[in-house]
């Protein structure tokens, strides 16, 4: 078991897990393409997760070239690196804070069959 976290900054403004995995992927790959193919997602969706993530804050967090020779690429600018880092320390604090719960939460699962 482990605990994510969703921020929700408004209505339709939101980041989570999948979007910090995505961006993560990015940075991995250096690609959207080669993001998209590690987390078995269309490139249009990953494409389209950027973009969103992208418009939600003051400036760019992940930076594109087209392709061409050699193709385009993609890559974490500091803003990106900063958010995810943010999101990693909320999340390992939170998993510390909470760890009683939790387990108070597992003992409540019955098996899986």
């Amino acid at each position: 078991m482990r605990l994510t976290i969703r921020i929700d900054f408004d209505e339709t403004r939101h980041i989570g897990h999948g979007k910090i995995r995505l961006i993560e992927s990015v940075a991995q790959t250096g690609s959207i393409s080669g993001a998209a193919r590690a987390m078995n997602m269309s490139y249009r969706r990953a494409w389209l997760l950027v973009d969103e993530v992208n418009r939600m804050f003051q400036t760019p967090v992940i930076e594109t070239q087209l392709g061409g020779k050699g193709g385009g690429h993609a890559r974490l600018t500091a803003s990106g690196e900063k958010l995810v880092a943010l999101y990693r320390t909320m999340e390992t604090r939170a998993q510390k804070d909470w760890a009683k719960e939790i387990a108070e939460f597992e003992a409540l699962l019955a098996p899986q069959t």
